[in-house]
């Protein structure tokens, strides 16, 4: 089969891209790192130009709701784009995770009071899974929440969260009585988690949990693919760079050819990656039948790629790579911080070998 981007897919792959490489500097990133409270693991500025600027915070979102009502691949162009540069924004938190259990789950009203407010990054959202004591699941019941929620992508700079419990899915408001956010020390400063304790707290249950929490994960898998496949590509191209510059027995250290053999392997794995991503994000747009095979196939395999490629920018940038001075980190970092969230590699292949039949024949 053959894959093209059409024309407007590849204005907003190249507006993208010249966004991001402009805005998302390193500087910029380590200041974002550095911040605390509010403002922890967030460009505010940034994702005020990416909001109004670039004017696709709501990719995903109906234009009826302010949104630009576009598809998934347009999806995976920007979460790659973002990854390229190891954007500082809560793309994932907001746009990946909660807008779509909304839309999906959501009843109208709710849909038309919360998503306008998301498309155009006036509010953040964030998504957490919780749960009572670690392992059993939260109450959701009377319109109060009881329970605890670790790992909250942006959770500390975040409006409102999906919630999701034993017993349905909910919207909480920051602001409501009893319920304390507490950010969490991260490997990945740049997409840092918060804990949300909730105790009796206000929650306003969506009408469809199950389509809310099917639509949350399908979309977030794919995002961290899209934004692993963008951060390997950038792992490529940066050790490439350095391979031309680099001199060593007076040779230019890209001229050696074990050198060339493994930029060639990452180049191979970054080329089947990109064919994953955008096979998933083609079927879940046509509503294939391939469609969570492929998603799982993906984020299985992007996010192995970028650890692999992550590691290897370090190993061949040699000493250079290893200072935490060299944005080398903030790539392996966020390679780490993918391949953990939302299911690790290995049980996404579990989950292709299930839908293949795999489990069956064994």
């Amino acid at each position: 089969m053959d894959f093209a981007f059409t024309d407007e897919q590849a204005m907003i792959a190249e507006t993208a891209h010249a966004f991001f490489a402009e805005n998302a500097t390193s500087p910029r990133t380590r200041t974002a790192m550095a911040a605390t409270g509010k403002d922890a693991g967030i460009d505010r500025a940034l994702w005020t130009a990416f909001c109004t600027e670039l004017g696709l915070s709501g990719v995903g979102i109906p234009e009826a709701m302010g949104g630009a009502g576009l598809g998934m691949v347009e999806r995976a162009i920007l979460a790659e784009e973002g990854g390229r540069h190891t954007a500082a924004l809560p793309f994932l938190a907001s746009l990946g995770l909660a807008a779509p259990a909304i839309l999906a789950g959501g009843s109208a009203e709710q849909r038309s009071r919360l998503l306008p407010g998301l498309a155009s990054g006036e509010r953040i959202a964030s998504f957490a899974v919780a749960s009572a004591d670690g392992a059993a699941g939260a109450a959701l019941g009377d319109g109060t929440l009881t329970g605890t929620a670790l790992h909250v992508p942006h959770g500390a700079v975040a409006d409102l969260f999906v919630v999701v419990a034993t017993n349905g899915v909910a919207i909480v408001e920051r602001g409501a009585p009893g319920l304390a956010v507490t950010p969490l020390t991260s490997m990945d400063q740049t997409r840092p988690y918060a804990r949300l304790d909730f105790d009796s707290v206000a929650a306003e249950a969506l009408a469809d949990p199950r389509a809310a929490t099917n639509a949350a994960f399908v979309t977030g898998w794919l995002a961290i693919a899209a934004d692993a496949l963008g951060g390997a590509q950038a792992c490529l191209d940066r050790t490439v760079a350095y391979a031309q510059e680099r001199v060593q027995f007076g040779r230019a250290i890209g001229s050696f050819q074990a050198y060339k053999h493994r930029l060639a392997d990452m180049m191979v794995e970054i080329e089947q990656a990109r064919s994953a991503v955008y096979w998933a994000a083609c079927a879940i747009d046509e509503g294939s039948d391939e469609a969570m095979f492929a998603v799982h196939a993906a984020k299985a395999f992007a996010c192995d790629t970028y650890s692999h490629c992550a590691g290897e920018m370090i190993q061949l940038h040699g000493g250079i790579g290893f200072t935490w001075e060299h944005d080398a980190h903030l790539f392996f970092k966020r390679a780490r911080s993918n391949a953990s969230l939302l299911g690790a590699p290995d049980w996404h292949r579990e989950q292709v070998a299930g839908l293949a039949g795999l489990d069956r024949a064994a």
